[in-house]
C-alpha cells in the first residue's frame, strides 16, 4: 500500500533546514527548534538517516549533523524508503500505479530541491556559487 507517516515529512523539514544552514555542523536542538519539532522525535529520525548513509554526526562543542553527500545526489523518495519502508510494496491495480506515480516524483524530487523551493515559496533568491 501507499503509507508515508509523519516521519517523513518532519524529516524532510529538518533535512530543508539542514540544507538552508550552509556547510558547519547544526546542532539537532537548534533545527528542532527552527522547525518547531520535538528534540527526541528528530534524534530518532536523524539517527535512522546517520545509518543509512544521508547524513553524517560531528560530537563535540562544535557537534551536530551535516549531510553525508551533495544535496542534489539525495533523493526524497530515499528518505522516505529509509523512514517509512517501500512506498506501494505489495499494492495492485490502480492502488500500484497510483505508487509508481508517486515514486517518480519523489525519486526525480532531492534534498536540493526542497531547499530551493522553499526559499522561492519565501520569496528570496538563491544563488549557487
Amino acid at each position: 500500500m501507499i503509507s508515508i507517516s509523519s516521519k517523513s515529512p518532519y524529516a524532510l523539514q529538518a533535512l530543508a533546514e539542514l540544507g538552508r544552514s550552509g556547510r558547519g555542523p547544526v546542532p539537532i536542538g537548534e533545527l528542532a527548534r527552527r522547525r518547531d519539532i520535538p528534540v527526541q522525535f528528530l534524534e530518532q529520525l536523524f539517527a535512522a538517516l546517520r545509518r543509512g548513509g544521508i547524513l553524517k554526526s560531528q560530537r563535540g562543542v562544535k557537534g551536530g549533523y551535516t549531510f553525508a553527500r551533495e544535496l542534489g545526489e539525495i533523493t526524497v523518495l530515499e528518505i522516505v524508503e529509509l523512514l517509512d519502508g517501500p512506498l506501494g510494496r505489495d499494492a495492485d491495480g490502480v492502488i500500484a500505479d497510483a505508487a509508481a506515480a508517486a515514486r517518480a516524483v519523489l525519486e526525480r524530487t532531492s534534498v536540493a530541491d526542497l531547499v530551493e523551493r522553499e526559499a522561492r515559496e519565501a520569496g528570496v533568491a538563491m544563488y549557487h556559487i
